[in-house]
């Protein structure tokens, strides 16, 4: 009996604080606070990072920071479904909560012990998915004309967290201590949790929550089965696995290779992380007028050539020049994943923005984990492993180096240009017809403009479906 009352008082008191909490009407400003002062907590520590992951693997850096960052990707690949379907039933604000805690959770074992630091880094990929519950967040707040708008700005509050934490991070480093940086980054992480429970009121009413999740919500590979079923699908996920692939490989190592490789300071370093940051939030901000102007179809391909044109500088570069203009060619990149979303938005009809929207974050999930991993075995294979100071003096992997460091001193970003290449000619053949008019799916404009019909289960009957002729197929 005393145990029945506990739990009850314990339900009463979390109904309480969960439902009933929060600042105001649920808005999009809540979602881009708690996006904001996660990813700043985590820019504080880019410096950092790079040289505690380089003291405590000497001898593999470049492999273990691709496994570390590989199974975190691929962990919050499987478990980023069941966390947004868990949303859908118990509500946002308290998984909003557990992911930003689980998340920032390793952050003070930086200075208590570096081996379970990168060992807790791995497995809080289970919960790294705050994005998706942002997500998730942001579409219950605005509706379906807004949305578009309100994600492009949840990318560019990311984008923008990173414009001054790294340089902090790395001047508090060198002018006081690691210390000092790790606990400032923990203080901005615990004030993110306490933001969310006092502030961030719940978006999701009780009345308009699903059922009990099953397992094929759950599924992370429930929307990739689906992929193949459907032509301008399949086009779109292949082109956002070609192209993301190295990208989150990139993103992975670039400070490490910049700092490691190139012989940066942790400050210049810092600072091109900054503008190259603040770059590609005025990319963003122009990427309407370039699809108003050239269409979504030319402008998913105009990024895809400037982020081949940017790896192939970074892995040929030898000089800091070099190294900027990759980063400004980077920076311009970026509007490749919002200019698929928006191709998605505007060509796909009502009833199937949420599938062809997963199908694509699913590709993306699974790159996350596959990336890093790629370019932390190729640096491997390469034996691109260099100590900082003086510890880079006579070892095997400078031996080989030396050999043909002169030529490709990045063969990663290399690799990953040839990948970008392949997926420019598959966005090639991505159709460009829209079917706001009509109300015709993207599978029936594909097999309109081909003259026969596609198998698959996704191939619709049209006939009553909009105010399109029947006889059209």
């Amino acid at each position: 009996m005393y145990l029945f009352f506990t739990l009850r008082f314990c339900k009463i008191i979390f109904c309480s604080l969960f439902q009933t909490s929060g600042i105001g009407r649920p808005s999009l400003y809540h979602a881009l606070v708690v996006i904001f002062l996660e990813f700043f907590a985590w820019g504080l520590l880019t410096m950092p990072v790079i040289s505690v992951l380089n003291s405590t693997f000497p001898d593999h850096t470049f492999l273990m920071n691709g496994l570390i960052m590989g199974i975190k990707g691929i962990l919050s690949f499987l478990s980023a479904p069941l966390v947004g379907a868990l949303s859908d039933v118990c509500g946002r604000k308290l998984f909003l909560l557990v992911t930003v805690f689980f998340t920032c959770l390793p952050i003070p074992l930086m200075t208590i012990n570096t081996f379970w630091f990168f060992a807790m880094i791995s497995i809080s990929g289970v919960f790294a998915v705050t994005f998706s519950v942002v997500f998730a967040y942001v579409a219950d707040v605005t509706d379906e004309k807004e949305r578009s708008l309100a994600y492009g700005l949840v990318s560019g509050t990311f984008a923008a967290s990173m414009v001054i934490s790294p340089a902090l991070g790395a001047y508090l480093m060198d002018r006081w201590s690691l210390s000092l940086v790790v606990a400032l980054a923990t203080a901005v992480a615990i004030l993110d949790v306490f933001f969310i429970l006092v502030a961030v009121p719940e978006s999701l009413p009780e009345k308009v929550r699903v059922s009990p999740i099953s397992w094929e919500q759950a599924d992370p590979f429930s929307a990739l089965r689906n992929v193949g079923q459907d032509p301008t699908i399949l086009l779109l996920c292949i082109t956002v696995f070609l192209s993301y692939l190295p990208e989150s490989g990139q993103y992975s190592c670039i400070f490490v290779y910049l700092k490691l490789i190139m012989g940066w300071s942790s400050k210049m370093v810092a600072v091109f992380v900054g503008l190259v940051g603040l770059l590609a939030v005025i990319t963003q901000l122009c990427l309407g007028i370039l699809i108003k102007n050239l269409g979504a179809k030319h402008t998913i391909i105009l990024g895809l050539l400037f982020e081949m044109l940017q790896l192939l500088w970074y892995g040929f570069g030898t000089t800091m020049w070099m190294m900027w203009g990759a980063g400004i060619l980077a920076s311009i990149g970026s509007i490749t994943y919002p200019a698929i979303s928006a191709f998605v938005s505007v060509h796909t009809t009502a009833d199937r923005q949420g599938v062809v929207q997963g199908m694509v974050t699913g590709m993306r999930g699974l790159c996350n984990g596959l990336g890093p991993a790629m370019f932390g075995i190729i640096f491997y294979m390469f034996h691109v492993d260099l100590n900082e100071g003086e510890n880079q003096n006579a070892t095997h992997s400078t031996q080989t180096l030396e050999s043909y460091t002169e030529l490709m001193p990045g063969p990663p970003y290399v690799f990953g240009a040839f990948l970008v290449l392949c997926a420019i000619f598959v966005a090639t053949f991505i159709p460009t017809k829209t079917v706001l008019e009509t109300n015709i799916p993207l599978d029936t404009h594909y097999e309109m403009e081909r003259g026969q019909r596609v198998p698959g289960t996704l191939s619709p009957l049209i006939t009553g479906r909009g105010s399109g002729d029947p006889t059209i197929l």
